[in-house]
């Protein structure tokens, strides 16, 4: 029984040593990651009891992957195992005005062949009160579509609450092929995590008059926005954003919008020298989820987000590792960094 599942791919991570370029490399470090598992580890980090479900193949690369979600805190007993291989995706990470670039290796990944008939949905769901997915599993392949529809299906009768993260990614499917997607799928979810640019173009809906390079966020603009996704998905009670400026590919300004019922609510910003930027909005993801399960206020509730993935910036890797302890003992500091004696 896990309050929380998240259904997605993750896939193993070779990384260019310090900051070598792909040309440079002669080696690469490896770990794990990717979107639902990541929000997964985040939740898990902060004390949830959060199961993530993929279909992996049986190898020692994908027990390792495997271990590394169980030394986290991850519930992996609803796994499936078979199928050829894991995804991968080569990372060279950038710095100051040279942007950070991925190349993805998942063609035929496992999760690419997962069954519908594969899934238990009495057994995954017992006990459950969240489910959470992104836009990236939808447009995988049109199996892992199905069985994302089977799981919000099968959320939906028990009531669950149902969370996407809109994630789009232009080297796996078109705008016009993800605007259908994701129109039917977010039709069915209860809150939604995006970014202005993501809503612009999956929907074609903007914030008026925000300037994100700019560093203008203008709090109406965006609760124009929100209202605008909720008169097209009338079932939506959250709408969250995050707000990236990237000052460069090192230095980031990096704050949080959260609209519900009760108004629309900023968080603070933080200018981050940034670590690893990879995986950060999973953790914004993961706070937002563990927020809301646990009842905190809007306020609150996007506070602790944008708090949690802007830790998550400073930490190598996909995963993030902060505890709720941590999270909020940079809100109330501020984030000046002082050392910890």
């Amino acid at each position: 029984m896990s309050q929380i599942v998240t259904f997605g791919e993750v896939m193993m991570r070779l990384q260019t040593p310090l900051y070598k370029r792909f040309a440079q490399a002669d080696g690469f470090d490896m770990c794990f990651g990717g979107g639902e598992a990541n929000v997964a580890v985040g939740l898990a980090g902060f004390g949830a009891d959060a199961a993530f479900f993929s279909k992996l193949p049986e190898n020692e690369l994908a027990d390792a992957c495997v271990a590394a979600l169980k030394a986290r805190g991850v519930e992996t007993r609803f796994l499936l195992r078979g199928g050829e291989r894991m995804g991968i995706y080569f990372c060279e990470k950038g710095a100051a005005q040279r942007p950070s670039k991925i190349i993805y290796d998942r063609k035929g990944s496992s999760i690419n062949d997962i069954s519908e008939d594969e899934i238990d949905i009495e057994r995954l769901f017992d006990g459950t009160k969240w489910f959470h997915f992104s836009g990236i599993t939808a447009a995988l392949s049109e199996k892992t579509l199905n069985a994302l529809r089977v799981l919000i299906a099968g959320a939906r009768e028990r009531c669950i609450t149902v969370s996407c993260d809109l994630n789009y990614r232009k080297k796996l499917w078109s705008r016009e092929k993800a605007r259908e997607v994701m129109t039917e799928l977010v039709g069915l979810c209860d809150v939604l995590i995006s970014n202005e640019e993501e809503c612009k173009d999956i929907f074609g809906i903007e914030a008026a008059g925000a300037d994100i390079d700019g560093g203008v966020v203008d709090p109406e603009a965006y609760a124009g926005l929100a209202a605008a996704l909720r008169k097209k998905f009338k079932n939506l009670t959250a709408i969250a954003f995050t707000l990236r400026t990237s000052v460069s590919a090192s230095v980031n300004r990096w704050a949080c919008i959260l609209s519900t019922k009760d108004g629309c609510f900023v968080s603070k910003r933080y200018e981050i020298n940034i670590v690893d930027r990879i995986g950060a909005g999973d953790s914004f993801s993961a706070g937002l989820i563990f927020s809301l399960l646990n009842k905190k206020s809007p306020r609150e509730a996007v506070e602790f987000a944008a708090a949690a993935s802007c830790l998550k910036h400073t930490v190598e890797g996909d995963f993030s590792i902060a505890t709720a302890e941590e999270v909020e003992a940079l809100i109330k500091s501020g984030g000046g960094g002082r050392v910890q004696r």
